[in-house]
Order: C-alpha cells, then sequence, then structure tokens
C-alpha cells in the first residue's frame, strides 16, 4: 500500500463516519479512567511556563483536544480529514482546528510544547510508522512529551464498515517493544506505558489498549 493510498482511503473513510463517529464517542472518556489519568499526567507536563502550543493530531472531532483544553491545556488539533475538522469546529467553536497528514506537518521545526497521537497512528502502514514518529521529534521543542495512544498486538483488519457506514480502511495493532523501538530509532525517549485490557465498553476483540509517554531530549 502506498502512502498516496492509505491517505485517500483514512480521509474518505472518516470523512463519510465524521458526524456519527462523534456523537458515538463524544463521552467515551467519562467510563475511562485509566486513559484520562494518562492524558492528566501529559497534562502536568506541558504546562510547565515559557512551553509551546500542544498538538493533537490526527484529532478527529476534537474531543482529546477539547479534554485538554479543560485541563487548562494550550491546545489545537490537526486532522486529516475535512469533515473531522468541519466537526470539530462545530462541536467546539472556541478551540482551533486544521488540515493535516501526521506523515508531513505543517508546524516549523520545535514548534510544539507537545504532541498527543491518540489512536491516530492505528491507520498508518507500519513501514510508514517512521515517518510520522521522525515529524513527531521534529516539530516537538526538545524537553516536549508525546502522549501515544494505540492498540496492542500484532495483526492487521479490514473494515469494510463503521459507525453505521459502509466504508474500506486497515486498522493496525502493533506491539508495544516495536513501537518502543521506532521511537526510540527516531529519538524520542520513551518514559512510561501503561498496557490495559478492553474494558466494559468495548468489544472483546478490541484487544489490550497501550499508552506510552515519551520525550523528545533536551540537547547537552
Amino acid at each position: 500500500m502506498t502512502e498516496a493510498t492509505y491517505l485517500h482511503a483514512t480521509r474518505a473513510a472518516y470523512d463519510t463516519v465524521a458526524v456519527d463517529y462523534e456523537k458515538l464517542l463524544r463521552d467515551e472518556l467519562d467510563a475511562k479512567p485509566l486513559d484520562r489519568a494518562m492524558l492528566a499526567a501529559f497534562s502536568e507536563l506541558v504546562q510547565a511556563p515559557g512551553t509551546g502550543p500542544v498538538a493533537d493530531l490526527g484529532c478527529g472531532p476534537g474531543r482529546i483536544t477539547a479534554h485538554l483544553h479543560s485541563l487548562g491545556v494550550d491546545t489545537f488539533g490537526i486532522d486529516l480529514s475535512p469533515e473531522m475538522i468541519a466537526v470539530a469546529g462545530r462541536t467546539h467553536p472556541g478551540l482551533r482546528f486544521e488540515e493535516g497528514s501526521m506523515t508531513a506537518l505543517d508546524l516549523a521545526d520545535g514548534a510544539l510544547g507537545g504532541a498527543v497521537a491518540w489512536y491516530s497512528t492505528v491507520h498508518t502502514p507500519p513501514e510508514l510508522l517512521p515517518t510520522v514518529f521522525a515529524e513527531c521529534h521534529r516539530v516537538l521543542a526538545p524537553g516536549g512529551p508525546l502522549l501515544l495512544a494505540f492498540k496492542a498486538g500484532n495483526q492487521r483488519r479490514h473494515l469494510h464498515k463503521g459507525y453505521g457506514h459502509e466504508l474500506s480502511l486497515d486498522v493496525y495493532w502493533m506491539a508495544p517493544d516495536l513501537m518502543a523501538d521506532l521511537m526510540n530509532n527516531a529519538g524520542l525517549v520513551v518514559d512510561a506505558q501503561l498496557i490495559r485490557e478492553p474494558d466494559a465498553s468495548e468489544r472483546p476483540r478490541s484487544g489490550r489498549q497501550a499508552f506510552f509517554l515519551a520525550h523528545k531530549p533536551i540537547a547537552s
């Protein structure tokens, strides 16, 4: 699968499901205390004086962007899907959202005080993950943290339906050790890992969920 095909398929799928996706996942964090704990820890790390803004990469309808904002984080969202960006803007009119790809972010080097990739790498072919993590490293300021959430495992599943719509989309479960190696190879340092079992709101076949806190080192 080429990058162009993967980007086109992901954009088309999320353009299709954007409105229903927002409705179905709007309150999902309410029942996920461990997920909220990782976001809370991240929010503390990015609120030191003098840090830059935080980007929610692959923000979808903006629910994580809004949650971080509620914790006092100076944040904005970036997403590949223009329909997701439109839904995010309508749902959270006081926040900033813009179109963009995690493989080529329209941000200056070191522009971000932190970044979140909340399940936004799950449609990225594994061979392109080094590009994504290299971009995260590039746009983070020295010392800036990255919070990554992803599906833990070792499989690719093709979806033909999702969120009440016909679509065509690959979903990747990635081994945590491999993800840690890819992040380290991109120059990011993994500081903490949380691996949890699927909770009551998730289907058993969803499998384990992984959360990594990492940072871009400060040059000595």
